[in-house]
């Protein structure tokens, strides 16, 4: 489109504005026509060869397997810090190692306990004690269950044995502790199933990929009904995260894959000491629109935090208000981030700027009461916002309507309500950068795996994902988690009435109250 001369702005910081951000899209424009002539007229060896982002973006449809991890919230620091900040120390383990570890103790001997001088026998006077963290790497063996027969000489009847133990997978050669260390180390470590049966191989045992995958289906059959309690527990939670990401599914059908989704809910009140613990459940859909988050969601009322998408806002307009929306503003500041990098804007920088200084007064006031935050952000985060709002309505007028940080400014003030509902709750977060963590887990396992085989395996990994990731956010091993919750429902130990018991957080207190009874 032509600029006219008397829509030019007359405010030189304006202008300047404009012409960085005219300048960012030829440099643009140029660097995708070299790309598209290189790609027409360059040797055939290079015709095919792979785009960067910053090259050309194409879409590709369903080609497009989105196995990289989304960008996380936060992912810039500006070049400026703010003046005084103590510098974090680091976590560092300098003393003793810990107690609840088991102890294996070597003793060196000398080669000779005889005095040199009188030939008399010397007498230990001291020691000197040094530790070491040591592993035992992982084996595989065979445990073998003995139920030994009793019977009485003086008549035909009268034998006794013990029962058989309920198994994870009947007439299977699997333990219940085999199968948990399958899952945890797909699900919480990223190692997909063909990189185990490599590793097991390496012990003389040589299993195939699908018999793994029988088991991880089996484990999540057991273990359905447990995730339908988390998932119930976080969506009655009056403050909800959610967010999405895709998931490659395999299409036998037309012999490629198509995109699926992994929706995350999540709920955590440790920032402010809420009674809600940190907790997330992941739910497979075969979409991202409207209808797939007003299904996950029915019933639910109370406060979503989210991004800026679409699909969120109508659920909020079609459920009358019972559902509060609050965007992420670390969405917003990355909109500003990326002009940055792309056109160095001044402005741009002061926005940044800007918000680091509310970020700065979050990690202040993080782990106060509710009340405290708000009183904190009504006095001093509330006159920075709207002085930032201010600035931005002011330089929208004098800015090129097509260019990105007009598009920056544009999303920001639209979502202006949603951005600042955290200074009308003190249990309101400033982002969503806790649902988005959570998110971590699934891209990692996606960009091992690349794809699910089914969508029957997509509902196993959320079913496992969910319960693996959650114990890891209560720093609970979770293969001891695992290994303990399925032989407590696969013996008939806890019901299914007493299913809350197994919750990672009321399995952690349960385990914490009996080491100190037993202390």
């Amino acid at each position: 489109m032509a600029i006219r001369s008397e829509a030019l702005p007359t405010d030189a910081a304006a202008l300047t504005e404009m012409v960085l951000a005219l300048d960012a899209e030829n440099e643009k424009l140029r660097v995708a026509m070299q790309t598209l002539k290189e790609m027409i007229f360059g040797k055939r060896s290079e015709r095919l060869a792979a785009i960067v982002d910053e090259q050309l973006a194409l879409e590709l449809d369903d080609l497009a397997t989105g196995v990289t991890p989304p960008a996380p919230a936060n992912d810039h620091v500006p070049a400026t810090k703010p003046a005084g900040k103590p510098r974090k120390k680091a976590r560092r383990n300098i003393g003793a190692l810990p107690r609840h570890l088991p102890r294996c103790e070597q003793v060196l001997e000398p080669d000779a306990t005889a005095c040199p001088c009188s030939q008399g026998v010397l007498h230990r006077i001291g020691e000197d004690v040094s530790e070491v963290l040591d592993v035992i790497p992982a084996i595989l063996r065979v445990l073998r269950t003995i139920r030994p027969k009793y019977a009485c000489r003086g008549c035909t009847d009268g034998v006794v044995q013990a029962k058989a133990l309920p198994r994870l997978i009947e007439g299977g050669m699997a333990s219940t502790a085999l199968v948990a260390h399958v899952v945890v180390s797909k699900f919480a470590w990223y190692l997909p199933l063909y990189r185990q049966v490599q590793i097991v191989a390496g012990q003389g045992i040589h299993l195939d990929r699908a018999t793994l995958a029988g088991w991880v289906k089996r484990a999540a059959w057991w273990l359905k009904s447990l995730y339908e309690l988390q998932l119930r527990t976080i969506q009655a939670s009056p403050r909800l995260f959610c967010d999405e990401t895709p998931m490659p599914v395999l299409d036998p059908g037309r012999h490629r894959t198509r995109i699926c989704q992994f929706w995350a809910h999540a709920m955590d009140d440790r920032p402010w000491g809420g009674p809600s613990p940190p907790a997330v459940a992941y739910v497979f859909a075969d979409g991202r629109g409207t209808k797939e988050i007003a299904g996950q969601l029915t019933g639910f009322s109370g406060i979503l935090q989210v991004d800026g998408y679409a699909a969120y806002k109508a659920l909020a307009r079609g459920h009358g208000g019972v559902i509060q929306l609050a965007f992420c503003l670390a969405h917003a500041r990355r909109k500003f981030v990326e002009v940055y990098k792309t056109m160095q804007s001044p402005f741009a920088r002061e926005v940044i700027e800007r918000l680091q200084v509310v970020y700065a007064i979050e990690a202040e006031i993080r782990g106060s009461s509710a009340e405290q935050r708000l009183a904190v952000r009504r006095t001093r985060t509330a006159p920075l916002m709207e002085e930032l709002k201010a600035r931005l309505a002011s330089m929208l007028d004098q800015l090129f309507s097509q260019s990105k940080l007009t598009e920056a400014i544009n999303y920001t003030l639209n979502h202006w309500n949603g951005l600042t509902l955290f200074l009308r709750d003190g249990r309101v977060e400033v982002d969503s950068n806790t649902v988005e963590r959570s998110m971590r887990p699934i891209a990692m396992g996606r960009r091992n795996s690349l794809f699910s085989g089914s969508e029957g395996g997509a509902e196993s990994w959320a079913i496992l994902s969910s319960l693996v990731n959650t114990a890891k956010l209560h720093e609970v091993d979770p293969q001891t988690y695992l290994v303990d919750v399925l032989e407590r429902i696969v013996s008939g130990q806890t019901r299914s009435h007493q299913l809350h018991e197994l919750l990672a957080w009321n399995w952690k207190a349960a385990r914490e109250l009996s080491a100190r009874a037993a202390a």
